[in-house]
């Protein structure tokens, strides 16, 4: 019966997935059914970190932190759990050998409770190192499926890609992270304050990252390229977005896509690929 267990947990990683991110669930029903439950389980496991860090504010955050930290390595040593997110997700970095790059995360998430400026290039590069470039190293990992040669090929590749996410989100986020979490991500804002000349460079950087993540989006195995291609042009339009609105908007409210540009965005993708054009 543990495998009825592990199917339901991997069903509640995707339950997971599709409660908080319409965008990452919709790229990941375009996988191959082969990858999907390893990147559901992924999803899962670092949603729920950050949720403790950024929105369980009520409670003590740390104390929350540390023992899902632990309760995630006795699910590792023990091989099961009865936390069905932790279940799934330990099954995954058993198969992929995912061991380091999770504790990269998990130090990055733990930055999260105490540090609210990154005043260097180097604090925020190792940051986004533990909080999005290594969460790419994951998956892609599933997407190799363990070849390790294919993998160090496509590793730059992911970083960047990783990267560019991230420091999308931080610009779309802007306002909630400042005023609501008291954080300030972007080493160079003047007085850790955002205008139009600042904007730019954030910008200019973000698209010199998608610009090289794209190299090795076109060079995934099959059964991840569609997916990976769609999260690539959602959040590129995304970026277009943040690019043409002034630096006050960003400060105000955050920037989204409507569901229509979504869906416009998928069909394309989906026709690109199909068609051999991206």
């Amino acid at each position: 019966m543990k495998q009825l267990f592990d199917s339901s947990s991997y069903s509640c990683s995707r339950l997971v997935t599709r409660t908080y991110s319409t965008s990452f669930s919709k790229a990941i029903t375009l996988l191959a059914p082969s990858v999907r439950p390893g990147i559901y389980a992924i999803y899962g496991f670092v949603r729920c970190a950050d949720e403790i860090v950024d929105t369980f504010d009520a409670y003590n955050q740390e104390e929350l932190l540390l023992e899902f930290e632990e309760n995630y390595k006795k699910a590792l040593k023990r091989r099961i759990s009865m936390n069905p997110i932790l279940n799934a997700f330990q099954e995954v970095v058993h198969q992929y050998k995912l061991y380091d790059l999770v504790t990269s995360f998990m130090d990055s998430m733990k930055m999260d409770l105490y540090k609210t400026e990154y005043n260097s290039v180097k604090e925020y590069a190792d940051y986004i190192y533990g909080s999005a470039d290594v969460v790419g190293l994951m998956c892609l990992k599933v997407f190799v499926n363990g070849d390790e040669d294919h993998f160090n090929e496509l590793k730059p590749y992911a970083m960047r890609l990783g990267s560019a996410f991230q420091k999308v989100n931080f610009l779309r986020d802007y306002k909630d992270d400042v005023e609501g979490l008291g954080r300030s991500y972007f080493p160079n804002l003047k007085d850790s304050h955002l205008d139009n000349e600042t904007k730019q460079e954030i910008i200019k950087d973000i698209e010199e990252d998608f610009a090289e993540a794209y190299k090795g989006v076109i060079k995934l195995p099959l059964e991840g390229r569609l997916g990976v291609y769609l999260a690539y042009r959602y959040y590129k339009r995304l970026l277009q977005e943040l690019k043409v609105a002034d630096s006050a908007r960003i400060r105000k409210e955050r920037i989204r896509i409507n569901s229509f540009l979504k869906l416009e965005i998928l069909v394309e993708s989906y026709l690109r690929y199909k068609l051999n054009a991206i």
